[in-house]
């Protein structure tokens, strides 16, 4: 039986390990993934500490990790257009009788040596594009192009707000640079995430505890509010300020996950001006095909996007690392 390092996470005592498991043997309509690069997110945070559950997971522990590229090991019975070594990106979930089903959350991920994937959540990786920059695709660059594009439906000049340049809002600010937003300001606490904010394309970046706030906002805006703003940070207190500073017909797009309650600060203003709360969650399978697209034509760069690349022996130093923020991380990146 040959096997390979996991790091896995048990749900019952949420305790995390790196284990040595039974490599997986690619079935129909399936590949092999020897991976490369996987990226570590707020969400695997998210479900270490209990505040994110699986919904779908048959059983008590799940190895991590959603962003993964790699090359193709090994493939089943009709592994369709895919050949051994071909460089690819794994989508990060897919469908099941119509249900989305997240990798490394409800079905084994990548934060192994190797991953199992479907042959229809495989896209091609560039050889101009490193691992590294091709594994984080799949959700620090997908999701917020799905909340951009899809739920925002963001359109040029329009004024906009990005709550939290973290690796999701990071990249939220790069994508609405490149759509034609306009201004574009982003909010976070941290100084060194608002110079990453304006170093990827932000017009105004400003503390969320400025208590200028609403008015340098309006200021920007011409008196018209935030056509759109954007919570990348899944903190209660932000969506409450980012509704403040809404315009007539506003919309509020949730992305950061949080299981506490979503309060309405003032709901007169809020019916009066037409305003809107959208839930978001991943992206269309088109995201990550663009996405590839876009940063293989020059149009998105994602070199100053990978923190630093560390070992699974490290994975649990990396989640720690990002809980804390230390170092300010934008994604940190696990190498098998």
């Amino acid at each position: 039986m040959a096997t390979m390092r996991a790091v896995r996470l048990h749900l019952p005592t949420r305790t995390l390990s790196v284990e040595e498991v039974e490599r997986p043997v690619p079935g129909p309509g399936q590949v092999l993934v020897k991976v490369e690069a996987a990226g570590v997110c707020l969400s695997d945070v998210h479900l270490i500490e209990g505040s994110l559950t699986p919904l779908y997971l048959p059983g008590e522990s799940v190895t991590l990790g959603h962003e993964v590229a790699g090359t193709v090991a090994e493939s089943g019975a009709e592994p369709g257009r895919w050949q051994v070594g071909d460089r690819v990106v794994l989508q990060a979930g897919e469908k099941r009788d119509g249900i989305t089903w997240t990798r490394g959350v409800d079905y084994d991920g990548g934060w192994a040596e190797y991953a199992l994937a479907r042959v229809d959540t495989l896209f091609a990786l560039p050889d101009s594009i490193p691992f590294e920059q091709g594994s984080i695709i799949p959700d620090a660059v997908s999701t917020p192009w799905g909340a951009v594009t899809t739920t925002g439906g963001v359109r040029p000049a329009e004024p906009v707000g990005v709550w939290g340049v973290g690796g999701l809002g990071a990249h939220g600010v790069q994508l609405l640079r490149a759509i034609g937003a306009n201004p574009i300001v982003a909010v976070d606490p941290a100084p060194a995430a608002r110079e990453r904010a304006l170093a990827f394309g932000a017009d105004l970046a400003l503390d969320s505890a400025d208590p200028e706030l609403a008015a340098r906002i309006g200021a920007a805006t011409g008196g018209a509010g935030l056509a759109a703003a954007f919570d990348f940070a899944g903190v209660p207190a932000v969506r409450e300020q980012a509704m403040t500073v809404l315009g007539a017909h506003g919309r509020l797009v949730l992305v950061g996950l949080t299981d506490q309650p979503l309060t309405v600060p003032d709901s007169i203003r809020f019916s009066y001006l037409q305003q809107q709360i959208l839930g978001h969650y991943g992206s269309e399978d088109a995201a990550v095909p663009c996405s590839i697209a876009l940063a293989a034509g020059g149009r998105l760069d994602f070199s100053r996007s990978v923190s630093e690349v560390l070992p699974l022996e490290r994975a649990a130093e990396a989640v720690e690392r990002l809980q804390t923020k230390q170092g300010n991380p934008i994604r940190l990146i696990l190498k098998p």
